[in-house]
């Protein structure tokens, strides 16, 4: 009943820059926080930004400064603006949203989308 679908992955040089973009879609009544993890085959999974419906973000220590993280209420889309990419940047991006669906009652759920890919050569 609830899609997200990722798009703006792939593979970009060291310094240069990527857009994922992230599109919720189905049953939604309302969506809370949005947001964005990542992980490699060596590393934990880690929140790398985070946002709630009114704006307040979080990220990852490793990610501030280059980062950002926005979204669209009205379209139930989230935004990863990545600059200055590093290769340590390298992992799958996963697409996450905490919401409440029609016929879910008062308890909200967690969906995520598939993974895309962002890899950075040196």
């Amino acid at each position: 009943q609830v899609q997200l679908v990722e798009s703006g992955g792939g593979l970009v040089q060291a310094g240069g820059s990527l857009r994922l973009s992230c599109a919720a879609s189905g049953s939604i009544f309302s969506i809370n926080a949005m947001g964005w993890y990542r992980q490699d085959p060596g590393n934990q999974r880690e929140l790398v930004a985070r946002i709630t419906r009114g704006g307040l973000t979080n990220y990852a220590d490793s990610v501030k400064g280059r980062f950002t993280v926005s979204r669209d209420n009205a379209k139930n889309t989230v935004h990863l603006q990545m600059n200055n990419l590093k290769p340590e940047d390298t992992a799958i991006y996963s697409c996450y949203a905490n919401l409440f669906l029609f016929g879910s009652g008062n308890t909200p759920i967690d969906r995520w989308g598939q993974g895309t890919q962002v890899t950075v050569s040196s």
